[in-house]
């Protein structure tokens, strides 16, 4: 029998696609895909890049690899950032009846994908998923604060998972593409954890299996990873359990009004209380100070995806402050309105504090922070 062409097997349809997220990689890709070559010898798989408009070029090194190799292939989005989103659209985005998710910094470790892929195939689970917490496996050189944290997280997920997982934080899995397909509607696409987001939204328990893997150093770039993932990560958290009854995203905003009142009344008892300036006034000046409290959090936290930064920010402050005047005068109107029948200065507070509170959320999606 002649020899098969090695550039005619690359035309053929892939079984296994491996989705990798990508933003700020562009050092990492090319030896990702060479590792990934050599651990899957015989294997039809192809790599789908997703990135999310990287201002170091990722995006174009990984068009010049797919114009040499089939197997590459890249999402580019512009406007639009987050991991599980970004693997969403990923999977979607091949035919493949297998799919795997992988980092791009090579923590994890590519040898062991050959071996999830085998146990795919032999039946009688769904998803294949990289544990470090299991027997064989190990989280590297990671900090005792970090293992903690992990740990802490892993506890709280698995209430959520309703099925038993060793590392249901784990980013590194493998999974048929009709088990995907069953938990898309239910998927958030909130935070980083599309693991968690996967096994939690699906409609039966998925069946599941586990190969043990040691969580490796980056390399090249810097880590994804900051103080706000664990923001994400309760937003996650309160999306599966009351996600059905309200938008994550507006109990993100919930969140912050919540932290803007606390705001609203600590300006307030300062300047009315501490400095003796008259109470109109002092509602004035902390309908302000929480108004733009609230626009700078919801821009970190609610809009990360959509973060405003450099002259966007100032033009973002500006829409909200105006999509907030009606607002914030309607509050100052009432609460003086109240004042001024002797009610008691919090108990006057209140009602325009919760008036601005809900026009802020009501009017900065569609004026502030709106997609292009």
């Amino acid at each position: 029998m002649a020899d098969i062409d090695p550039s005619f097997t690359r035309l053929v349809p892939a079984e296994l696609a491996i989705i990798v997220p990508t933003f700020n990689e562009a050092a990492n890709v090319a030896p990702l895909v060479e590792a990934v070559a050599r651990a899957l010898p015989g294997v039809r798989w192809e790599m789908v890049f997703v990135d999310d408009d990287s201002p170091d070029g990722t995006s174009e090194a990984v068009r010049r690899m797919a114009q040499a190799d089939a197997r590459v292939r890249i999402v580019h989005r512009y406007n639009r950032r987050g991991l599980a989103s970004a693997c969403i659209e990923g999977i979607l985005a091949t035919a493949a009846p297998y799919v795997a998710v992988m980092d791009s910094d090579h923590q994890h470790d590519e040898r062991i994908v050959a071996t999830m892929l085998t146990r795919i195939k032999q039946g009688g689970v769904d998803l294949v998923v990289g544990s470090r917490y299991m027997e064989g496996g190990g989280l590297g050189e990671w900090s005792r604060g970090r293992v903690l944290a992990s740990q802490l997280a892993t506890r709280m997920a698995s209430s959520l998972t309703r099925v038993s997982m060793s590392d249901p934080m784990s980013g590194f899995f493998l999974m048929r593409r009709d088990a995907f397909m069953r938990s898309l509607p239910n998927l958030s696409s909130v935070g980083y954890k599309i693991l968690l987001d996967i096994a939690a939204s699906a409609p039966t328990p998925l069946r599941i299996a586990e190969v043990p893997y040691t969580f490796r150093m980056r390399e090249h770039g810097e880590s994804k990873l900051d103080s706000l993932v664990l923001w994400e990560y309760l937003q996650l958290i309160l999306d599966k359990a009351f996600g059905h009854l309200i938008p994550p995203r507006f109990m993100s905003f919930a969140l912050v009004g919540g932290f803007g009142i606390f705001v609203h009344f600590l300006v307030l008892t300062l300047m009315y209380k501490g400095v003796g300036i008259s109470f109109d006034m002092s509602q004035a000046i902390a309908s302000i100070v929480a108004i733009s409290n609230n626009f700078f959090l919801n821009n970190a936290l609610t809009y990360r995806d959509q973060r405003l930064k450099g002259r966007s920010l100032l033009y973002g402050w500006i829409s909200f402050n105006l999509v907030c005047a009606t607002g914030a005068a309607a509050n100052i109107g009432i609460a003086d309105w109240l004042f001024g029948r002797d009610t008691y200065w919090i108990l006057s507070a209140i009602p325009g504090v919760l008036i601005s509170v809900v026009w802020n959320y009501a009017m900065s999606s569609l004026f502030t922070w709106r997609r292009k």
